[in-house]
């Protein structure tokens, strides 16, 4: 076994108080690999000393305390991805972004529209083609890479949001239980990319969606598949 002490910064919230998803499954994958699946266990928690576990049979335990935040381990996501649409078309997509008119946690670091350009990710996905197909463009902001690469913990960050809005029942409090994903490419800042999320089937309160990253060329860089799970009255919010 091996361990160490990360935190999550504030400014990577989801719901106010805590953790974007992805944020927090990204942070879990980066002591797996490039392709993982990640489950979250609890609202993970911000500015607060975490333990991040590696034990021996490769499983990766994110703990505050005695108390499981995440785990994960190696995993592929199993969706085909729809061709993503242009970076025009991905731009004017923008402008159907459901969260424009009513979103649950409109200060989140990916996709709220309360947060400034430069401090969220703004990644506002609207309809962009068939079958629920959401799509928008996300160029990563240089404070988010290393020498111009982008941390994967953003990359799996970008992944979650679109892939809630394509499956999320509207009007409902829903959040991101699972998430596996696999980044096949380094992603740049500075550059444009097309976020594409669609929805794959609902069966009761548990709603799956795929998402990808594309660069502006077409070239698929980051796939994710994800379980959103819609919350009954009085149970922790996460996203």
């Amino acid at each position: 076994m091996t361990a160490d002490v990360v935190s999550i910064e504030a400014r990577f919230n989801g719901p106010p108080g805590s953790a974007n998803g992805g944020y927090a499954c990204g942070l879990v994958a980066a002591a797996i690999g490039p392709a993982a699946t990640v489950r979250l266990l609890a609202p993970p928690p911000l500015d607060v000393a975490l333990e991040r576990r590696r034990e021996a049979d490769g499983t990766v335990r994110l703990l505050q305390g005695d108390v499981a935040v995440a785990e994960g381990r190696p995993g592929l996501p199993a969706v085909d991805v729809p061709a993503p649409p242009g970076l025009d078309t991905a731009t004017r997509s923008v402008r159907a972004f459901a969260g424009f008119q009513s979103h649950a946690f409109p200060t989140c670091f990916v996709c709220g529209p309360q947060r400034a350009d430069g401090d969220g990710l703004q990644i506002f996905p609207g309809l962009a083609g068939p079958d629920g197909l959401l799509a928008c463009p996300w160029t990563p902001a240089e404070d988010l890479a290393h020498d111009g690469i982008v941390d994967p913990r953003f990359a799996w960050a970008a992944l979650d949001c679109p892939s809630g809005f394509a499956c999320i029942p509207p009007g409902t409090t829903t959040v991101l239980a699972t998430m596996t994903a696999a980044l096949e490419a380094d992603l740049h800042a500075g550059r444009p990319y097309v976020v594409t999320g669609w929805p794959l089937g609902s069966e009761g309160r548990k709603h799956r969606a795929g998402s990808a990253l594309h660069s502006a060329e077409g070239e698929r860089v980051a796939v994710a598949e994800a379980l959103w799970i819609t919350l009954r009255d009085g149970e922790p919010r996460q996203n």
